[in-house]
């Protein structure tokens, strides 16, 4: 798996399980209280600060980025790659799929 890929929800994971990956979600806190990925940083891609916060991470670092279903996730990517991160990856169809694959996920306080 190339950096800056979009890959299926076992090829993710499993490179991020290699890699010592970090996982960001890009989606909105409220969508992040709802369910998340085990291990996953909530940094809200339509936050006026997104550029700001990503900025300060790691660029040498492996990041592992979803959303709810890819799209704005394949935007962070895209904006990571711009700001010179070395190595992001897209969860194709974002933790709808993820669940849909049989994977787990974590639930906020409103279950």
């Amino acid at each position: 798996m190339k950096p800056f890929e979009s890959a299926e929800p076992q090829d993710w994971k499993k490179h991020c399980e290699l890699k010592n990956g970090k996982i960001i979600d890009v989606r909105t806190a409220d969508e992040f209280s709802d369910s998340y990925i085990q291990g996953a940083e909530n940094i809200d891609i339509m936050h006026p600060d997104f550029v700001e916060n990503v900025k300060n991470l790691d660029k040498n670092q492996a990041y592992f980025v979803y959303c709810r279903s890819g799209a704005r996730s394949a935007n962070a990517m895209s904006v990571m790659q711009e700001l010179g991160f070395k190595e992001v990856y897209n969860l194709n169809g974002g933790i709808m799929q993820w669940e849909f694959s049989g994977n787990e996920v974590e639930y906020g306080d409103d279950f």
